[in-house]
């Protein structure tokens, strides 16, 4: 039987490749499938590297099973000793000496264009990650970060602030700029009132850019944080500035909530529609 014929160098062509660094979720929502899913829709090929194992779906999580640190790092190795990686998106990292790992796998590999979506709550309210890994995300990860992405609740815990205006909202971002990143996206849309507005800080230029955005109504909600980032991710990886994949990124998931709002699926809080673009 004959073999395909190879393609010449000049018809090679090259995939935009983002690797996810996060959680599994077993309702498809959120975490590793959410991102896989955004890569897709966005004309990325997508990688994993799974740090948890979640029993979850609309309604709550109801078991964690972490997966050891070293294979964490395995898995990041591999990808990156093979295929690389434009950008890498981090997401649900359970434990301290997970995140001190996985931080030193992209230091070894010099992984680029990294957007760190600090997950600590799920959308029901169950929460994600060990006391202890609060400060390891800010002493480990946030320095090697282009962008972190906190909704007003996480970025509470990680400045040690609260926060209930636009106005806090400016305090904690300057607040968190001090871990190191390169800037901080501090998410709106818990706060309260039709607004649901985000907030980006470019640390270097000591710059703001305001994202505006009318609050969707919506009971399928569950995602949007992983959305979002793994939206960012994929931006970056297309060769997008900072600032531009945000606000694209920004278009993607409120295009993806406004299509998701009339679909049913579970009993709780369901996703947004990943693949609007493509099926109804």
């Amino acid at each position: 039987m004959e073999q395909p014929a190879m393609p010449s160098c000049a018809e090679t062509r090259v995939y935009r490749r983002v690797l996810t660094v996060a959680g599994s979720d077993s309702g498809g929502g959120a975490g590793i499938q959410a991102d896989l899913k955004t890569f897709a829709a966005l004309e990325c090929y997508g990688m994993s590297a799974v740090t948890a194992l979640t029993a979850q779906n609309t309604v709550g999580v109801s078991a964690i099973h972490p997966v050891p640190p070293e294979f964490a790092a395995a898995q990041i190795g591999a990808v990156f000793e093979d295929i690389g990686a434009d950008a890498v998106k981090i997401g649900m990292l359970y434990s301290a000496r997970l995140i001190r790992v996985v931080a030193e796998q992209l230091r070894k590999y010099e992984a680029r264009h990294i957007v760190l979506d600090p997950v600590m709550v799920a959308q029901s309210g169950d929460r994600l990650l060990e006391d202890d890994a609060v400060g390891a995300i800010r002493e480990y990860l946030m320095p090697l970060a282009e962008v972190v992405t906190p909704n007003v609740p996480e970025a509470e815990v990680l400045a040690g602030r609260r926060i209930s205006s636009l106005a806090d909202m400016r305090a904690a971002a300057r607040d968190l700029a001090r871990y190191g990143s390169e800037s901080v996206l501090l998410k709106g849309g818990h706060l309260e009132g039709s607004d649901s507005s985000d907030l980006l800080y470019l640390c270097r230029a000591d710059r703001w850019v305001a994202f505006p955005a009318e609050r969707i109504a919506s009971r399928n909600t569950h995602g949007t944080g992983c959305t979002l980032s793994a939206a960012i991710a994929a931006h970056l990886a297309r060769g997008e500035d900072l600032e531009a994949a945000v606000r694209r990124a920004k278009i993607y998931i409120t295009a993806a909530l406004q299509a998701g709002a009339a679909y049913r699926l579970g009993r709780g809080h369901g996703p947004v529609h990943h693949f609007f673009r493509y099926w109804e």
